[in-house]
């Protein structure tokens, strides 16, 4: 069956009767990305061109980006220190589509009137409370980083924390990605610790409570006689909530331990209503939203993700191949890579989330496996490297030689992938009088990294056990020395001729959710 896109697309070149060719507006689809720094819009729009590339990306072009700082100087717009604030994401959804309305099409009254769906990715384990009978947040947010125990203010006992991380170490199994002292599970405890949940308290990520607003009317309407909220969340979202993503239910574990928390007979009235995979239609924008923007009132809000899964549909497209991988080149070095197989390792700090059901990869289910080293970009900076000499010097290394430096390049002590080793110390000696040679053997080093992390996710049984294609993004990602260096050394490690690295078009979080909301509407 033809998708609703390819329709479109038809439609729009259709002579009519009187000779003239009809126009319709290009199907357009929206990324809202919530950062650490701030947010970000995407608008993608279908084109009548193919796809192709070496990401295998599809038909769609990228018409608006544009993103706000949540320390813009403009406090009128977002405010200051404000991304723990539930009321700062929606004053910058609101802004950023606000100006996507007057840039995509200043010749309609309703620019956005084509925006099929939306869909948006939010920080991992960043999480509030709300009460969902009286439409209200009633705990404060608590960031991806906010860790239960070592967070905590010093107005705040630290019991509260000690005695959920009793119940998850009682109930949830050994090494379990849900037992991370700052993941969803771990806070949602503690706040009940600290204040019993009442029964119409639920846990809602970052991304779940923006995708419920845009679907929420904000006043009570005649024919709305519950006029209450409804949360839902996404696979990514809900795994370090404890979400089995295997079998995709809630496990029987996390029944007893909430059970035991809360009292409550069905404790899972806590947590989501629906996980659903990201990009699976949700519900429609409310009445409010769609005449407050100029959108369609079928446009349709989809299921969320992470910002870092949506950093690899941002760089791999949204029909990547298995054995697809995205390396990050920041400060520290984080490998994603597509399998056929699900990996886990909590050692390595290494879990799968699973591939969108809408994304195709010709296999029924597969899984997006990562882990992050210590080592990375900071220690360039460490060695007083600048971004000037780091040009210069890069430019008068040969990829094609080997360094003789046998280097493990961390800034401190400490490994946690591709090797668990609290105690691994750095290794940057001998040091060569000469910088390019230093440069070159700290290079080298970082990419064996890579290159061992890769054989680490192979020993873990990942399908393919090698990469086919390494697309980079962060700061190293601009390094054409490095990408040749590292492009040949992990074809002579896996004997191999066809590994490619390149860095990636694009790396945008809020891109990679405009293409996961465009992936129902496209398959």
């Amino acid at each position: 069956m033809p998708s609703k896109i390819s329709l479109l697309l038809a439609l729009s070149s259709i002579p009519a009767i009187s000779g003239l060719a009809v126009s319709l507006p290009l199907p357009k689809f929206i990324g809202f990305d919530l950062g650490t720094s701030g947010a970000r819009i995407s608008v993608i729009e279908s084109t009548l061109e193919g796809g192709g590339g070496a990401s295998g990306a599809p038909p769609f072009r990228e018409i608006y980006t544009q993103a706000v700082a949540w320390d813009d100087p403009y406090k009128k717009y977002v405010g200051s220190s404000s991304f723990d604030d539930p009321d700062a994401w929606m004053n910058a959804i609101a802004i950023l589509m606000e100006g996507a309305a007057q840039a995509v099409d200043e010749s309609t009254s309703q620019p956005l009137a084509s925006v099929e769906s939306i869909c948006v990715s939010g920080t991992s384990a960043s999480c509030l409370i709300v009460d969902v009978k009286e439409k209200k947040v009633t705990r404060n947010p608590r960031m991806y980083n906010y860790d239960v125990v070592a967070s905590r203010g010093d107005n705040e006992d630290p019991i509260y924390a000690f005695k959920a991380m009793e119940l998850l170490d009682k109930y949830a199994p050994d090494r379990h990605t849900a037992k991370a002292r700052s993941g969803s599970l771990a806070k949602l405890l503690t706040w009940n610790e600290e204040r019993r949940l009442s029964d119409s308290e639920v846990l809602c990520h970052q991304s779940d409570y923006v995708t419920m607003l845009l679907q929420s009317n904000s006043r009570a309407r005649a024919a709305d006689s519950k006029n209450t909220w409804a949360v839902n969340s996404d696979w990514h979202n809900c795994l370090k909530l404890g979400y089995d993503v295997q079998n995709l239910v809630w496990p029987d574990w996390m029944s007893d331990c909430l059970q035991e928390a809360t009292g409550m007979k069905n404790p899972f009235k806590v947590l989501p209503q629906r996980v659903l995979s990201p990009g699976e239609p949700m519900g429609t924008v409310s009445e409010d939203v769609a005449e407050r923007f100029g959108l369609s009132q079928v446009c349709t809000v989809v299921g969320g993700t992470t910002d870092s899964n949506a950093a690899f549909f941002a760089a791999a497209g949204s029909k990547p191949a298995l054995g697809t991988a995205v390396t990050s080149l920041g400060s520290t070095l984080a490998i994603k890579y597509l399998s056929a197989t699900y990996l886990e390792n909590s050692d390595l700090g290494v879990y799968s989330h699973r591939f969108p059901s809408s994304f195709s990869t010709g296999k029924d289910v597969c899984w997006l496996a990562g882990g992050a080293s210590n080592v990375g970009c900071a220690v360039l900076r460490q060695e007083g490297f600048s971004d000037d000499e780091l040009i210069y010097l890069s430019s008068q290394i040969d990829p094609g030689t080997d360094s003789p430096l046998d280097y493990y390049p961390l800034t401190k002590t400490g490994e946690r992938f591709p090797v668990a080793d609290s105690h691994l110390e750095p290794i940057l000696t001998p040091k060569p009088d000469s910088r390019i040679q230093y440069l070159h053997g700290i290079l080298q080093g970082i990419g064996n990294v890579e290159r061992d992390g890769f054989r680490a996710l192979g020993d873990l049984g990942a399908f393919p056990a090698q990469p086919s294609v390494v697309l980079t993004c962060g700061g190293g990602s601009r390094n054409k020395t490095w990408c040749q260096m590292r492009e040949r050394r992990l074809n002579k490690s896996f004997n191999r001729e066809d590994i490619k690295v390149m860095k990636a078009d694009n790396i945008e979080a809020s891109y990679g959710a405009s293409l996961l909301a465009a992936a129902s509407f496209a398959a």
